[in-house]
C-alpha cells in the first residue's frame, strides 16, 4: 500500500511562489493566470487562494522573494570581501545569476513593469532599497560609486535579456560592455 505523505503549507507555499515565478516571468501580472500556476505546482486552484488571497498579493510575493534571494546571493558572494573587492565579487555573481537563469531576470523585468500599481511598487522599492543598503555597508563607496553599481546592474539586466552577454552581441553592446568590464572581446 502507497502512503501518501501530505505536504506542509509552507513547502507548498513555496512550490507555489516557484510556479508563480516562472509564469509571471513568462507572462507577467495581468498574463499569468492562477490556474495555470496551480497546474504547475500540481495543486488545485481555490488552494492558490487560500494561501495567497489574490492573484497581486501572490505576484508582491514573487516580487519579496525575488529581491530577498538576490541580496542573499549578493551576501554569499562577498562573503569576507569589503570595498572594492565585495562589488567585484558582487558584480560578477549577478552576471552569472542573470545569464544562467532566465526565469529570475524576467522577474526581475516584470517587477518593474507592474510598479504602476501603488501596492507593488512598494514591494519593489523596498526589495531594492534592501540591495542599495547592504551595497553602501559592504562597499563603503561613496553615493555617486554606488549609484554608477547600480546603473551598470541595470544596463546589464538590459544586456541580458537581449542576449548580449555570453553570446555574440552588436558592435555598439561590445564597447558598452567593455566599458562595463564584462565585454568579449
Amino acid at each position: 500500500m502507497v502512503v501518501a505523505v501530505r505536504k506542509t503549507k509552507e513547502l507548498r507555499r513555496e512550490e507555489i511562489l516557484d510556479a508563480a515565478m516562472i509564469e509571471f516571468a513568462e507572462r507577467g501580472l495581468h498574463g499569468a493566470s492562477t490556474e495555470d500556476i496551480a497546474r504547475r505546482a500540481g495543486i488545485s486552484q481555490p488552494y492558490v487562494f487560500r494561501l495567497f488571497g489574490t492573484k497581486k498579493e501572490l505576484f508582491r510575493a514573487v516580487i519579496t522573494r525575488c529581491f530577498r534571494e538576490t541580496l542573499e546571493m549578493f551576501q554569499r558572494s562577498a562573503e569576507g570581501l569589503r570595498g572594492a573587492e565585495a562589488l567585484e565579487a558582487i558584480g560578477t555573481a549577478y552576471v552569472e545569476l542573470v545569464t544562467s537563469d532566465p526565469v529570475r531576470l524576467q522577474s526581475q523585468l516584470q517587477a518593474y513593469a507592474a510598479c504602476h500599481d501603488p501596492d507593488l511598487c512598494e514591494a519593489v522599492k523596498a526589495g531594492y532599497g534592501d540591495l542599495v543598503t547592504y551595497i553602501e555597508r559592504i562597499s563603503g563607496a561613496q553615493p555617486e560609486v554606488v549609484a554608477a553599481f547600480f546603473a551598470q546592474g541595470m544596463l546589464l539586466n538590459v544586456f541580458a535579456a537581449m542576449g548580449h552577454i555570453g553570446g555574440p552581441a552588436e558592435p555598439w553592446a561590445e564597447r558598452l560592455l567593455a566599458a562595463c568590464g564584462k565585454g568579449h572581446a
